[in-house]
This record gives C-alpha cells, structure tokens and sequence, in this order.
C-alpha cells in the first residue's frame, strides 16, 4: 500500500464546556447554518471518506451523543477533562488498531474548516512522507494561540503555549492551528505524554517534540486564510460564523445558477439544494431537508423548512411551508401557510391566508383565500370558496375528510369531518355539512333566513342615553328615524 493509499482515521475533540457560551446547551451543538458546530467536523470526516469516526465527548455527553445518534460515528467519553492530549489518548485508544492509516484530529468548534483545505492538509502529509504534519496559519497578531517555532533551516522545531512564550516567541506570527494528520503510531506514542507543565495537563502539541525525539520527519502546512480555524467560543464568535458560512453557501448556490436578489438578507441551510434558475427574494429562509427545483420563484420573507418545491412552483412573500411538497406549476401565498402533512399535485393555487395541514389536493384545486384544510383529500380541479373550513378535530381526535374531484365548495362553509363528498358535487355557501354528500349532489345545510323589520330602531331605541355615549354613530340613525 502506497502512502497515497493508506485508510484515514478522525478524531474529533468535542468535550469541553465552552463555559464563554453562557448556556445551557453544550457549546458544540449550539448550530451555525442549519448544523451543530460538531457536525460539521462529522460532515468533513465523512465527505473525507474516513474509516472510522470518533467523537470525544465530556461536559454535555448525553445530549450530544444524541444529537449525532444514526450518523455513523462512535462516541468515547473523556470522564476527566485534563487536556487535549489526554482527550485525543481517550479517543485513539477507541480506535483499535491504527498502523498503516493515517489519523486526523479535528475539533467540534471549528465549522469554518473548509473541506479543500483538509484535503489539501493531508495530500501534503503523505507527499512529504510526514510522520507528523500541523496545520498552521499566520497573522499579524496571534495572540491566543501556541507559536510555531522553526530552527535555522525552516523545520518545525516545536510548539510553545502563549502562557509559556518569551516576549521573542510572542512575536512570531505563524500559530498553530490544533489540527494535526499524523500517522498510525501516534497513540502509542501519546502514551508518553506527561503532565509536567504549570498547569499540570496533557497537551496534544507534545506529540511533537515526541515524534522529533524518535528521528521522524515533522512538518507544517500553512492556511491560505487563517479565519478558517476561528472557533466559535461565545454568542460573537457564533454570529461571526454564522454570517461567514451564509456568505459561503450563497456563493455557491449564486455560481451554480441561483438568483438571490439580496443575498446579504438571505439565509440558506447548508442541507438545503436549489435546481438552477431559482429566484429568491429578500429576506427568505431556507431550512433543512428543503429541496428546490429549477425555475422556482421563493417570495420575500418567506420560511420554507424541510419542504419539496417541484419545477416551475411560485411561493408569494411571506408565506410559510413546513414539512409540504408542491407539485410543478403551483403557486402558493402571500401569507398562506402550508403545515406538516401538506402534497399539492401540479398547478394547484394557494391563496392568500389558506392554511393547510395533512392536506393532499390533487391537480389543479384551487383555494384562493381564508381557508383551513385539515386532514383532508381533495379530487382535482376542485374549487374551495372563501372562508371554507374542514372542521377535522371534535376536541378529543382528528378524522379525515375526502373530497371528489370537480366539486365547488361555496364560500363560509364547513365540513364537518369525518365526510365523503362525491365528484361534481356542489356545496352552497354558508353550509355547514354534517352528511355526506353523493356524486354531483348539491348540499344545502344552513338555516332559513328570516327579517324582522324595524328591529333595530325598537331594541336600540330603549337605550337611547347609553346609545348617544357608545355608539353616535347609531344615535344619529335613530334620530333621523324619529
């Protein structure tokens, strides 16, 4: 096996407390664009093809063990946090056999990592034959972070802590990073790792010296832009992230084809897919398993989240979809609201205020405004009035309604689930259908109207001072009516 070839371990250190968060929440699985800052370490372990994935968990293990339950990692718990190198002992040791892979040691606070320079990070570990590579960076001001030391010729000499640099070593620009690709011995040699330091615990960057000890080729390889390695240590450091990534996931979606009319003012998911010629407009969220297909329009201030929008679907400003699919030609809103549950067919019509939840409406239904449609099916080309309320809850259970196709359902009226209402039926406005309704029936279920004339001036006439204080509007009628 050529060192090109050989399988790749990761590590991944996500055990601290991050105390600076301030929260209840562990600090690796407060999210950053649509992901726990730990699954982005996962989501580059895997897009890496590793082998095998180890997740080292401490302060919050129980919750973040769950968070990234059915992602095909293992987890291992550091039970006392005494340092990185202690924690990365933990989890290599959870590994098993490492000779002949290489290991990658990531960490579960460091989304903006970008998988090219990871890859780049370990090609050129094995092209330089490295037993130990560290992933640097530089800037003008590194203060926070361990300095790398280099000797005359330029190799990697060591690593000295900030709390530990003279005011010389202080000086030097180039950091470390804390990612490290090292191969299939080191376990074995962080066995080695002492804890005789002032503040008494065992640091990762020791594998160094330990590695030199033994004669084996060490070296760096240094980020072209240093931000990649920020953590997110507080709600700042978080909103930074955030606003990075969002800035890198719009760039990718606009070079692919994707037109964001204000993408400053757009948020996008990373697991969210937009098909070429999609338009979205101001102020729009895209959550979650959300998948768009080409020639999509998503209106301003719209949230869709973990929805299906086939080709050519309009969503109209500020509306809401959550858990739904559209079907091709459809058009959905302003200010509709499409719940959980929710399948439209081709060329279906959502008006403004409809709301629908368990709902399937078969091509080219049409619902154009103030409507609830609840755990209902409904035939195609089926037209549902203003007003139109499926009544589907009794206050203990839900229960299903199926509409036919073809049906007009008039405005202001009410099924009241569980019903049947055949194909072609009609059903007059206002009703409040209580019976099923037959196949090109008409429903008529409202009561009989009837008109008292004069009422009004006999009933608000008796009140006539409370009248002139309320309502002058109504006692300047009554005057006119003698």
């Amino acid at each position: 096996m050529t060192h090109t070839e050989r399988p790749l371990d990761v590590v991944i250190l996500a055990a601290g407390q991050g105390t600076r968060m301030k929260s209840a929440l562990p600090k690796v699985l407060h999210p950053v664009a649509g992901r726990p800052m730990v699954a982005w370490a996962v989501k580059a372990a895997k897009e890496l093809g590793a082998h095998n994935i180890v997740v080292v968990t401490g302060h919050g293990a129980e919750q973040v063990e769950a968070a990234l339950s059915g992602s095909g990692v293992r987890f291992v718990r550091q039970e006392q946090r005494l340092g990185t190198g202690h924690a990365f002992l933990v989890g290599a040791q959870a590994l098993g056999e490492t000779e002949g892979a290489d290991l990658l040691v990531l960490y579960g606070d460091t989304p903006l990592l970008r998988i090219e320079t990871l890859r780049e990070l370990i090609a050129d570990h094995r092209a330089h034959g490295n037993a130990f590579t560290i992933l640097t960076g530089e800037l003008p001001d590194a203060t926070g972070y361990g300095r790398i030391l280099r000797d005359a010729s330029g190799n990697v000499e060591r690593i000295v802590e900030e709390k530990a640099a003279t005011p010389a070593e202080k000086a030097v620009r180039e950091f470390n990073s804390g990612v490290y690709v090292m191969d299939g011995h080191a376990p074995k040699l962080a066995l080695r790792i002492t804890n005789d330091n002032r503040a008494g615990e065992y640091y990762l960057t020791d594998l160094l010296t330990l590695y030199r000890a033994e004669g084996a080729r060490v070296g760096a390889f240094k980020l072209s832009d240093p931000d990649e390695v920020v953590g997110a240590n507080d709600r700042l450091g978080l909103a930074q992230a955030e606003a990075i990534l969002r800035r890198r996931i719009n760039a990718a979606h606009m070079r692919a084809g994707v037109t964001l009319q204000a993408p400053d003012t757009v948020q996008i998911e990373d697991t969210v897919t937009l098909g070429q010629d999609v338009t979205v407009e101001p102020g729009v969220i895209l959550r979650g398993q959300t998948h768009v297909a080409g020639g999509v329009t998503v209106g301003a201030y719209s949230v869709v989240t973990d929805s299906v929008l086939e080709a050519s679907v309009v969503v109209k400003p500020h509306s809401v979809l959550e858990g739904a699919r559209v079907g091709a030609g459809s058009d959905v809103g302003p200010f509709a609201r499409l719940r959980p549950g929710t399948v439209l067919g081709e060329g279906v019509h959502i008006g403004n205020f409809v709301e629908t939840k368990n709902a399937r409406l078969d091509a080219g239904v049409k619902a154009g405004h103030l409507a609830y449609l609840g755990d209902v099916t409904m035939g195609a080309e089926t037209n549902v009035g203003a007003g139109t309320i499926v009544a589907n809850f009794d206050g203990v259970n839900k229960h299903q309604s199926r509409v036919g196709a073809g049906v007009f359902i008039g405005s202001n009226s009410t099924l009241i689930a569980p019903r049947v209402v055949g194909d072609a039926a009609f059903i007059a406005a206002g009703s409040a259908v209580h019976e099923d309704v037959p196949e090109g029936a008409m429903a008529v279920a409202r009561g009989k109207q009837r008109t008292l004339e004069g009422w009004s001036r006999r009933y608000w006439g008796g009140m006539r001072e409370k009248v002139r204080e309320k309502l002058p509007w109504l006692a300047g009628w009554l005057e006119k009516q003698g």
